[in-house]
Parts: C-alpha cells; sequence; structure tokens
C-alpha cells in the first residue's frame, strides 16, 4: 500500500469514529433533554404525553394532601390560568408550602395527572424559577386580558 493511501484510509477512519463518538454523544443529549412547560401550556396538549418533561408554577393553596403511607403527596400546580393535578412519591423538599413556587419533574399520565419523580422547591422568597415566573406573568396576562373583554 502507498503511503498516500495508507494516510486516506486512517484520515477515513478517523472521520468515521468521529462521527460515531459525535452521533452516540447527541442521542445521549437527545434523550436525556427535558423540556419546560406551564400548566396553561400541559391543558392545551402541548406537552408530550408519557415522555418526561418539567412543569412549574404555584402550589395551589388548599391542595396538598398526603397518603396514609406517609410519602405520597397530592397537589396542584398552577399558573393562575390552569391547574394541573401532581403526584408525588418521597420526601419533599424543606422549602416546599401551599401558595409558594414549584417545578416538578415526570410524566403526564393519560388520566390527566401528573406522576412527578423530582420535586424543586423555590430557594427564598426573592426566587422562582424564572421559567415558572414568565409562565406565571404570561398567564396573568393572557387573564387580564380575557377578563376587559
Amino acid at each position: 500500500m502507498k503511503p498516500r493511501h495508507k494516510r486516506t484510509a486512517i484520515i477515513v477512519a478517523g472521520l468515521a469514529v468521529l462521527a460515531i463518538a459525535a452521533g452516540l454523544v447527541l442521542n445521549a443529549f437527545r434523550s436525556n433533554l427535558v423540556f419546560f412547560f406551564t400548566p396553561t401550556q400541559v391543558a392545551a396538549k402541548e406537552a408530550p404525553v408519557g415522555k418526561a418533561f418539567r412543569i412549574g408554577g404555584m402550589v395551589e393553596t388548599g391542595s396538598l394532601t398526603r397518603e396514609g403511607d406517609g410519602l405520597t403527596v397530592h397537589f396542584k400546580v398552577t399558573d393562575t390560568a390552569q391547574t394541573i393535578p401532581v403526584v408525588y412519591q418521597g420526601i419533599l423538599p424543606d422549602l416546599f408550602k401551599e401558595g409558594k413556587g414549584v417545578v416538578a419533574q415526570g410524566r403526564l399520565g393519560e388520566d390527566g395527572v401528573f406522576r412527578a419523580s423530582e420535586v424543586l422547591a423555590k430557594h427564598d422568597e426573592n426566587y422562582m424559577p424564572p421559567e415558572a415566573a414568565h409562565a406565571i406573568e404570561q398567564a396573568h396576562k393572557a387573564g387580564q386580558t380575557v377578563k376587559s373583554n
């Protein structure tokens, strides 16, 4: 084999390995990508059913209930326009309270109930996840527009 052919074969093999590695990285990235949706978007069927995503908003006051096992909790997440029921089995963060900001990650069931695998609460009085704050602001504006018509 001529040196020029060896060099070409090495370059082609290197490009093939690079393409395979890039494909594996992109596939792993896509499978771990989790999108954020508001309760209004979930109610409008924009969120994927059966696939993992995040939902954010405020925990509706008076909606928190616990089952007898002490780990399963039911609550509702609202953006002031729509409300989505959430079920979570596990220990809630210390800062989790009704009327406060929350982001939950999980899957939406066929029955319309969001089954959370992880619940994140706001850090202090002044903090709310930016997506949740924006969603509440947009829903509030939309609600004012509807009321004024």
